[in-house]
């Protein structure tokens, strides 16, 4: 079949160009940019109750955070002040004003329940992320390389068999009553062997795929096992501890307020020391908005955290990413 090419007005030689053929460019496979991370995000992003949760969450962490850098907060401001102590909030706002820091009452020093509460979460939230921070890089470490390698394993079964049947909240109390209750000894008590139980199920899922062929061939090839552990099992495991994770931080908060409950807590305001000193308030008409405003604020900043991080650790699973 013949074709007239002169109705485009051009030449053939300005219509076709003769390609070369190379060897080294057929075997280049083009492909889409992936980005993990930024997969993760849009999965997470894709649900609008995730943006609702964030949102609250970025709530909770600025009245931690930021609101106490602007108030001029004293406990015993008011104590001489009887006329100002447990008063429910529409009787605080009537004797001490129409504003913000009234809205929740006033406690048994007359000071603002609303501002305490803040400043409470703020060493709560603190103490929370920084026993998780050292918590998880000691478990998912040690974990890593105790599931790699069997000489470790063998040491830190026996580890485990022995320091995992001490009950944890009894270990706690007693390095509490040893030294001085201050935010220092409660890192240091929910930290001392906080990380044995988060290393004993990094080991458990890196044995699940440690033999894998990859691993098999970095072995032979002669790469050691910490390496091996870094940069060929974790990578595979970033859902794994972002869930880890979300369990770790509102337990910690939930150990604070329990210790402080049962009179062991921080010399310091944190919410579980305002729900240890509002005990009696619980069970006084009137008073109970002293004591049920931190264990609502605490329940919610845990709930949040929880729901927030188990979202990410969903969107963190590359099989949701299709």
């Amino acid at each position: 079949m013949n074709y007239d090419f002169k109705q485009f007005n051009m030449s053939e030689e300005e219509l076709f160009t003769l390609v070369d053929h190379s060897s080294l460019e057929s075997e280049k496979i083009t492909a889409p940019r992936y980005s993990y991370w930024q997969s993760v995000f849009r999965v997470f992003f894709r649900k609008k109750s995730n943006i609702i949760i964030l949102s609250i969450l970025a709530v909770l962490i600025a009245f931690a955070y930021i609101y106490p850098l602007f108030v001029d907060y004293d406990k015993f401001g008011n104590l001489l002040n009887a006329d100002a102590k447990h008063l429910s909030p529409l009787k605080a706002m009537n004797k001490l004003g129409y504003n913000i820091h009234w809205i929740l009452g006033s406690g048994a020093a007359g000071q603002s329940t609303f501002d305490a509460i803040w400043f409470g979460s703020r060493i709560s939230i603190s103490l929370a992320l920084a026993c998780a921070a050292i918590n998880m890089t000691v478990g998912v470490v040690i974990g890593s390389i105790w599931g790699f390698s069997k000489k470790v394993d063998a040491v830190m079964m026996n580890v485990y068999n022995v320091l995992a049947n001490i009950p944890y909240v009894l270990l706690i109390s007693v390095i509490i009553m040893i030294f001085t209750p201050s935010f220092a000894t409660m890192v240091f008590a929910l930290t001392i062997t906080g990380w044995l139980s988060i290393a004993y199920f990094i080991r458990t899922q890196v044995i699940i795929i440690r033999d894998r062929e990859y691993n098999l061939a970095s072995k032979c090839l002669g790469t050691s096992t910490i390496k091996i552990a870094i940069k060929n099992i974790l990578p595979f495991m970033t859902s794994v501890i972002v869930t880890l994770l979300a369990t770790e931080i509102p337990s910690y908060i939930s150990y604070e307020v329990f210790l402080a409950y049962i009179g062991m807590g921080l010399s310091e305001m944190s919410l579980g020391r305002m729900i240890f000193e509002a005990e009696s308030a619980m069970v006084t008409p009137g008073w109970g908005f002293e004591f049920w405003s931190p264990v609502v604020v605490s329940s919610i900043i845990t709930i949040v955290l929880y729901v927030v991080g188990q979202n990410l650790g969903d969107a963190s699973d590359p099989r949701t990413h299709m």
